[in-house]
């Protein structure tokens, strides 16, 4: 018991505690509250992966709440999108809600503030507001509309959501403490007017919105929020969301919850993930795409859930990850290598093995007088139970240019003249006689003999070879596409270095080459399988190439490939 205690990150122990204190009747209800503005990204994974978690752990319950708040950003697409991504993480909502559900609420809300003397309208300009917002060590200075009439301030309010006053020419103070040490607190906007764009859900309805500060703490009490976790950055929002709550909830206004006076949402951070060599800033992330230095929000080098997903990474190697780095209350770097590693330990035991030549040349078995035969391979060596495949074999094959010198020392294994044997996999054992080469003196073809009796898997084939090395029977091959991804930066915390942070990516993420595979993989060329809504991936281990998942570009005609890892992991080195 007391090893599963230290097993418990600090927010599954404050969960506990509130548990065996009895507190919210023994219920556990979380949320997920993203912005409808981008694409998820892996720091957003981590998020997902503690409030569905937390639910799964303690059988409560996470809803889905779309925070959108901001109709100039947000679009349906994305509410579609970040959908389609906790699904296939893996993670069921209990609901779905939105922001948008509660601006009546919210708007009532407002109007109490400014009858209660809580609430002012400010005529200033965004500039000046945050001048007079004054230093943590200083005091701010009142506005000049600070103290304004209620009666003004509640005809300016209707008339700004009557759309009656111009955006950006008013806002909603709620009016606190212009000398608060904490900055949040000094007249925080509670409302502002947006006009120039209609919401994607509710139209031209509103005219203005509510600020998060003010949105977000109300929205978590109206669902019954037991526990909202947020990310370090909120942590100084904490008593501002407190505040808010503050106001309205308790035995005075228990009407606006179903779960008692007693009930309210407590608020809980856990550090972000930042990850080597990429940036985790949207911002950011929307310039490579806009300026087309990527392929689109799901381009491969990308951290977000889509790229991730067509980079080759499987949901479990994702959660697993999320897992090993766990939550804590200090900010740190991971080094991408561990998130390698992670998709590699799980790509080993359950990708097929697949041949590849990337620098093909011909191999011509001079005694071969069949007409080709078909090899029976194991999909992974070693485990039958996951099934082989056939592989087409003849006269002529393909193997890599490499494999073969003309001229070797006794430190060279593989194919050279001179008798040394060498297997082909999963097939027969052979002895290069000699090559063909063009006017430039490259080498255009292999000669080798074989031995009818070393075929892998009968009584003569257990004589054992230096070298094994792969090959694809030549009539049978298939070109593929296949796109090599590396990291997209050169450097390890883009983010950190100085100047214009697109001068730092890689030239090298990204080369494509058209290689030869085995015709196994020809039955990759048809629709992809469609499962409760979602594209099935299909990733194979290229052998001594690395991990590769098909990509969506793959038609009946073209085969495409992208290379998830490599199969070196240096990150445990």
């Amino acid at each position: 018991m007391e090893q599963e205690e230290k097993s418990l990150n600090f927010i599954e122990q404050i969960v506990e505690k509130d548990l065996a204190e009895g507190k919210n009747d023994g219920r556990i209800q979380t949320r997920f509250p993203p912005e409808p503005n981008g694409y998820l990204h892996i720091g957003h994974v981590k998020a997902i992966c503690l409030d569905f978690g937390i639910a799964e752990k303690y059988n409560g319950v996470c809803n889905l709440r779309f925070d959108d708040t901001n109709p100039a950003k947000e679009e349906t697409e994305y509410v579609e999108t970040i959908e389609r991504d906790i699904r296939w993480l893996g993670f069921k909502w209990g609901q779905i809600f939105y922001a948008s559900d509660y601006f009546q609420q919210l708007y009532d809300l407002a109007i109490r503030f400014i009858k209660e003397g809580k609430a002012y309208v400010d005529e200033q300009t965004a500039e000046q507001i945050a001048e007079q917002k004054g230093t943590p060590t200083e005091p701010g200075v009142a506005s000049p509309y600070r103290n304004r009439p209620i009666e003004e301030n509640l005809r300016l309010f209707e008339a700004m959501q009557r759309g009656k006053i111009e955006e950006s020419k008013m806002v909603l103070r709620a009016k606190i403490d212009m000398a608060n040490p904490n900055m949040h607190f000094r007249d925080p906007i509670m409302y502002r007017i947006i006009t120039s764009h209609p919401h994607h859900r509710t139209g031209r309805k509103w005219n203005v919105y509510p600020m998060y500060d003010f949105a977000h703490g109300q929205s978590d009490y109206f669902e019954g929020v037991t526990h909202s976790i947020c990310t370090l950055e909120f942590e100084v929002h904490r008593p501002l969301y407190d505040y808010f709550i503050d106001q309205f909830s308790g035995p005075n206004f228990c009407g606006l919850s179903p779960y008692g006076p007693d009930y309210r949402p407590k608020q809980r951070e856990f550090n972000r993930l930042n990850i080597t060599y990429t940036v985790m800033s949207k911002r950011k992330m929307l310039q490579l795409v806009k300026e087309g230095l990527v392929a689109g929000w799901d381009d491969p080098r990308m951290p977000t859930v889509c790229g991730l997903r067509r980079r080759g990474y499987t949901p479990s190697a994702i959660r697993t990850f999320m897992d090993r780095i766990g939550y804590t209350k200090v900010e740190g770097m991971i080094d991408q290598g561990l998130l390698e590693h992670t998709i590699r330990e799980d790509l080993k035991e359950t990708a097929p093995r697949v041949c590849a030549i990337f620098d093909p040349v011909k191999l011509v078995i001079t005694n071969y007088e069949g007409q080709g035969e078909t090899i029976i391979a194991e999909n992974i060596d070693g485990h039958e139970e996951l099934g082989t495949r056939e592989m087409k074999f003849g006269r002529e094959l393909f193997i890599e240019r490499g494999d073969f010198l003309e001229e070797a020392d006794n430190k060279f294994f593989r194919l050279s003249p001179g008798g040394r044997e060498v297997r082909l996999k999963s097939s027969y054992i052979i002895q290069a006689t000699g090559c063909e080469k063009d006017a430039e003196g490259n080498i255009t073809t292999v000669y080798a003999t074989y031995d009818p009796d070393s075929k892998s898997g009968t009584e003569g084939g257990n004589r054992k070879t230096k070298a094994t090395i792969n090959w694809v029977e030549c009539n049978s091959a298939l070109d593929a596409e296949v796109r090599l991804y590396d990291r997209l930066f050169a450097c390890e915390n883009p983010s950190a270095e100085e100047g214009d942070f697109r001068d730092l990516l890689n030239p090298d993420s990204l080369i494509v080459k058209t290689i030869k595979v085995e015709g196994s993989l020809r039955n990759e060329l048809h629709a992809p399988i469609i499962k409760d809504g979602i594209e099935q991936e299909n990733h194979y281990q290229l052998l001594k190439q690395g991990y590769f998942v098909v990509d969506p570009d793959t038609t009946t005609e073209h085969l495409v490939l992208n290379r998830t890892c490599s199969l070196k992991d240096n990150y445990l080195k």
